[in-house]
C-alpha cells in the first residue's frame, strides 16, 4: 500500500500524518507532496524522515494506491488528472469537486458506500461544518425523516488555517498588551469578537459556507432535507460547535433522540445539563467523534428537536474523514 500526502505542510497535512499514525494505518510506503516552499523540508513519519517533493506534473504518482489532497481547490483540480492517471484513489479534501455529479461526497458513517463509484477516481472530502452536522442527523434521520434542518455555527480560528490560529494567539497577546492588533487572515480582529461571515457572499444573502451546507447536506443524505445555515467565526482556537434545530415528519421523543445518538456511529452523548455536562471545544480539541448535548423538543413544533455538537474540525472535519474513506476502501477490497 503506497499512499501520498499533497499539501503536507498545512494544518490538514500535518493532521494527517498524526492520524494516519495514531490508526496504525496500512501503508508500506508514504510519499510527501508540497508547494516550491514547502518541497524539499522533511517530516518524520514512524521513525523515519521522508522529504517532501515538488507536486509537478509527472509520473510520481505511478503505484500510489491512495492520495490525500489538501492544497486548495485549484491545486486539487489542476493536478486532477496527474494524480488519478495511474489509477490513485484521490480523497480531496478541497471544495473543488464536491458537487461535481460524477465525484462521491463522502462521509463514511452516512454514505460509505458512494465511495465505490467513482468515475474519474476522485473522492470528495465535505465541507467540515457539513461533515459534523451530517454524522448527528443521521441518527435522527433513522428513527423519521428529517425535512428542515436550521443551524448556527460556531466555527474555531483552526478552520482558517495554521497561520489563523497562530493570528489569534498574536491577538490576544497583542490586545493585553495594548499593541496594534495584526489582522491578516480575518476580514477583523478576532480576539474578543464574533464575525458572523466565513467565506463570501453569494446573490441571495448567504455564504458560500452556509450554502456549502445546504447543498452538501442533501448530496450526502441523497435527500429532499432542507438547511438553512448562518456560519459564524469565533475566538475558539480548535474545534468547531454547531447549534442545530431540525423538524421531522413524526414527533421524536428526548429519550428516543438520546438512545439514537449514544448509538450513533461516530457520536458521543454528553448531556447532562444537571451537572453542566455538555460539549465545549476546549476540551474536544483533539478528539475523533462529534459530541452532542443539550438536547430539547423544540418549544414551538412538536415535530422539532434542538441539540448542540461539537466537534474537532481539523480532525474529524478534515483528515480523519479522508482516512475512515480510505480504511473503508481497504475494508471492502475496493482499492
Amino acid at each position: 500500500m503506497k499512499v501520498a500526502i499533497v499539501g503536507v505542510s498545512g494544518a490538514v497535512g500535518q493532521e494527517f500524518l498524526r492520524v494516519l499514525d495514531e490508526r496504525n494505518f496500512p501503508l508500506d510506503e508514504l510519499v510527501l507532496f508540497g508547494s516550491k516552499r514547502s518541497a524539499g523540508t522533511t517530516y518524520t513519519f514512524r521513525g523515519k524522515q521522508i522529504e517532501v517533493k515538488l507536486l509537478q506534473h509527472n509520473d510520481d504518482f505511478k503505484g500510489v494506491d491512495i492520495a490525500f489532497t489538501s492544497a486548495g481547490a485549484g491545486t486539487s483540480k489542476e493536478f486532477e488528472k496527474t494524480i488519478t492517471k495511474y489509477g490513485a484513489v484521490m480523497i480531496d479534501n478541497s471544495s473543488a469537486f464536491r458537487m461535481d455529479t460524477d465525484v462521491p461526497l463522502v462521509v463514511p458513517e452516512v454514505n460509505a458506500e458512494d465511495a465505490l463509484e467513482r468515475p474519474r477516481g476522485v473522492i470528495a472530502n465535505p465541507n467540515c461544518t457539513t461533515i459534523q452536522m451530517v454524522v448527528a442527523l443521521k441518527a435522527i434521520e433513522q428513527l423519521s425523516h428529517i425535512k428542515t434542518v436550521h443551524v448556527s455555527t460556531y466555527q474555531a480560528a483552526s478552520g482558517a488555517g495554521a497561520a489563523a490560529m497562530d493570528e489569534l494567539y498574536e491577538q490576544y497577546r497583542q490586545v493585553l498588551a495594548n499593541e496594534p492588533v495584526t489582522v491578516e487572515k480575518f476580514a477583523y480582529q478576532l480576539a474578543f469578537n464574533l464575525i458572523p461571515q466565513i467565506d463570501v457572499f453569494t446573490e441571495n444573502g448567504y455564504t458560500k459556507e452556509e450554502m456549502k451546507m445546504y447543498n452538501e447536506t442533501r448530496k450526502i443524505m441523497h435527500s429532499d432535507i432542507k438547511v438553512s445555515a448562518t456560519c459564524v467565526r469565533v475566538p475558539a482556537l480548535r474545534a468547531h460547535s454547531e447549534s442545530i434545530w431540525v423538524e421531522t415528519e413524526r414527533p421524536i421523543s428526548i429519550e428516543e433522540a438520546r438512545e439514537a445518538f449514544a448509538k450513533g456511529d461516530g457520536l458521543v452523548l454528553q448531556d447532562n445539563p444537571a451537572e453542566k455536562e455538555y460539549p465545549m471545544p476546549l476540551f474536544l480539541a483533539g478528539k475523533d467523534p462529534v459530541y452532542v448535548g443539550r438536547i430539547r423538543k423544540d418549544l414551538t413544533n412538536e415535530n422539532g428537536l434542538t441539540f448542540w455538537i461539537v466537534g474537532d474540525q481539523i480532525k474529524k472535519g478534515a483528515a480523519l474523514n479522508a482516512v475512515q474513506i480510505a480504511e473503508y476502501l481497504i475494508k471492502v477490497k475496493n482499492v
